[in-house]
C-alpha cells in the first residue's frame, strides 16, 4: 500500500503543534494540521506488508492500508468513505485514540510506525471541510425505539448505528450538554468542544433525539425509562473513582481528577462558576497518577497558573525501548512524554503516599516512600518499599488520578435487575445483553475504565445486537471491520 518504498525514503512526521507558551495561554488545541504534500508522504509510509497487523491492532478494524492507498493517490473522498465504513467518529479517534494500531504496524517493529492516528484526523477535516459530511437520514423507520444512557463515545456511537437502521433512538445525559466524557472531561486543548458540537448537529439532522438534564436513576428510574422504550442501552461510562486511603485524605484540597477536569471543561463551556479549591493559580500542586487523566490535569493546571506542579506515578519509570517480555505487537510499555509534559511540571516515578498533613484543616504537605519492583520466585512483581526513603512534598492542591473501578450503579440492580460483575460493571454476554431483557451495556459501563477507540468498538456492536433484538434475530448493520452502507 501506499509507495512500496516510501517507509525507506521518508521518516515518520508529527504534526506541528503551537509553541509551549503560546498555547499555555488559552485553551485550543495545541496541535497543529499537516500540510497536504506531507500527508501524503505519511500514507505512503504503509507497507505493503502482506498482513497488516494494524488491522489486528484497532478495536474498530479499520481498513488502514486502503485509507492510506487512498491519501497517498489523492483519493481523499474515497478515504473518506473507507474510514467511515468502521469508524463513524474519526474526528474523535484522530485526536484522542492511543492508536494501539500503530503498536501493531509492522513498520514498528524496528523502526516508526505509520501515522495513522494523525492520518484519521486529516481525512476527517478534510471531509467536513469540502462538505463530503452531510447528514443521512434512513430511509424509512421501523417503528421500534430505543433509550441510551450516556452520550459518551459508546453512546453515541450506538445511537448512530440504530439510528441508521431505522430505529427511533433517544440519547438520556444527565448533564446540561451531550458528549459526556468527550464533552467533560476531555481537556479543550486536546479536543475543542466544536467538534463535539459539530458532530451531535449531524447526528440530530438524521434524527437522534438529545434529552439533557434527565438524571436516569435519580430524577428518572432506569425501570420507567425501560417501560418506554423498546430496548435499552446502558452507556454511562465508568465515573466511579479509585480513593486514596490515608491518613489525611479529608483535607481540603484533595480533589479527583474528573470533578477538576470538568470544573475547567464548564468554565471554558461558559456555563460553570469559578471555584477557589478547584483552582490552581499559585498553588503547589501534586498528581497523583501518570496516566492520560493525570497528564490532563497537568496541561489543565499549568494553564490555570499553578505555582509547581509534580506528576507522581506509582511504579517506577519504564524503560526507553520495549522489553524482552513486551515483544511486538503486544502495546509497547515504554517511557513517553505527553504534550502536557513537554509544557512543564515535573515527574516522579516508585512513590507510595502514606499520609497527608495539614493545618486548621488545610492540606500542606504529602508523605511518601519510595518503592521498587521485586520478583518472586515463581511469582509475579510486587511492589516494596525502600528503607529510609521518605520524601514529603509540600502541596496545596492533591488531584487524585489513579484511574476508575466502575460505573455508578445506583438503581439499576433494583429497577432493572441488572447483574454486576465481580469488579463491579455491568455484566454483559457476548452479545452486550445484560441479565434483564431487552436491556444492553456498552463501552466503560460494562467493559471498566478503557479507550475511546474500544468504546466506540462496543457502542457499534452493541448496536448490532439490539437490531438484531428489535428485528427477530437479523441484523442489517454491518460486522467489526465490514463494509458498511453506513
Amino acid at each position: 500500500m501506499g509507495k512500496p518504498t516510501g517507509f525507506m525514503e521518508w521518516a515518520r512526521v508529527h504534526p506541528h503543534k503551537r509553541e509551549k507558551q503560546e498555547r499555555l495561554g488559552d485553551y485550543r488545541e495545541f496541535a497543529l494540521p499537516l500540510a497536504p504534500e506531507e500527508a501524503k508522504r505519511q500514507a505512503g509510509r504503509c507497507m505493503d506488508c502482506g498482513v497488516p497487523f494494524c488491522h489486528q491492532g484497532c478495536p474498530l478494524g479499520n481498513l488502514i492500508p486502503d485509507f492510506n492507498e487512498a491519501v497517498y493517490r489523492g483519493r481523499w473522498r474515497e478515504a473518506y468513505d473507507i474510514l467511515t465504513r468502521t469508524n463513524g467518529f474519526p474526528e474523535m479517534t484522530g485526536r484522542l485514540c492511543p492508536a494501539p494500531c500503530e503498536a501493531a504496524c509492522v513498520l514498528a517493529i524496528d523502526r516508526d510506525a505509520v501515522t495513522i492516528e494523525q492520518m484519521e484526523k486529516e481525512i476527517a477535516e478534510r471531509a467536513f471541510t469540502e462538505g463530503w459530511v452531510k447528514p443521512r437520514p434512513p430511509p424509512r423507520r421501523t417503528g421500534r425505539t430505543v433509550g441510551v444512557v450516556g452520550s459518551g463515545p459508546a453512546g453515541l456511537a450506538a445511537a448512530a448505528q440504530l439510528n441508521a437502521a431505522g430505529h427511533s433512538v433517544t440519547v438520556y445525559e444527565r448533564d446540561p450538554k451531550a458528549g459526556g466524557l468527550l464533552r467533560y472531561g476531555i481537556p479543550d486543548f486536546k479536543l475543542e468542544k466544536s467538534v463535539v458540537d459539530r458532530r451531535l448537529a449531524l447526528m440530530e439532522a438524521e434524527g437522534v433525539v438529545f434529552r439533557t438534564g434527565v438524571d436516569v436513576g435519580g430524577s428518572v428510574s432506569f425501570r420507567e425509562l425501560r417501560g418506554r422504550h423498546d430496548a435499552l442501552l446502558l452507556a454511562m461510562g465508568a465515573r466511579r473513582a479509585r480513593e486514596l486511603e490515608v491518613p489525611g485524605r479529608e483535607l481540603s484540597g484533595v480533589v479527583q481528577a474528573m470533578e477538576y477536569l470538568e470544573h475547567q471543561n464548564r468554565l471554558v463551556d461558559g456555563h460553570g462558576e469559578q471555584q477557589e479549591r478547584l483552582n490552581a493559580a499559585g498553588k503547589r500542586v501534586v498528581i497523583l497518577g501518570g496516566g492520560d487523566t493525570g497528564s490532563d490535569c497537568l496541561g489543565t493546571a499549568l494553564r490555570q497558573g499553578a505555582k509547581s506542579v509534580q506528576q507522581i506515578e506509582l511504579f517506577p519509570s519504564p524503560p526507553s525501548v520495549r522489553a524482552l517480555d513486551n515483544p511486538w505487537p503486544r502495546w509497547p510499555v515504554v517511557f513517553r512524554t505527553s504534550s502536557s509534559q513537554e509544557e512543564g511540571g515535573e515527574r516522579g516515578f516508585a512513590m507510595q503516599t502514606k499520609r497527608l498533613v495539614g493545618t486548621d484543616g488545610k492540606l500542606e504537605a504529602l508523605h511518601a516512600v519510595k518503592v521498587e519492583v521485586q520478583r518472586a520466585v515463581g511469582g509475579g512483581p510486587r511492589l516494596v518499599e525502600v528503607p529510609d526513603s521518605e520524601p514529603t512534598l509540600e502541596v496545596d492542591l492533591l488531584i487524585l488520578a489513579m484511574g476508575f473501578t466502575g460505573p455508578e450503579t445506583t438503581g439499576l440492580v433494583d429497577d432493572l435487575g441488572v447483574a454486576l460483575s465481580p469488579r463491579g460493571t455491568v455484566q454483559v454476554d457476548k452479545r452486550f445483553a445484560t441479565s434483564a431483557d431487552g436491556v444492553y451495556s456498552a463501552g466503560d459501563a460494562s467493559r471498566g475504565a478503557s479507550l475511546i477507540v474500544w468504546a466506540l468498538s462496543d457502542g457499534r456492536e452493541a448496536a448490532k445486537s439490539i437490531d438484531a433484538y428489535l428485528s427477530g434475530g437479523v441484523s442489517v448493520l454491518p460486522t467489526r471491520g465490514a463494509d458498511s452502507p453506513f
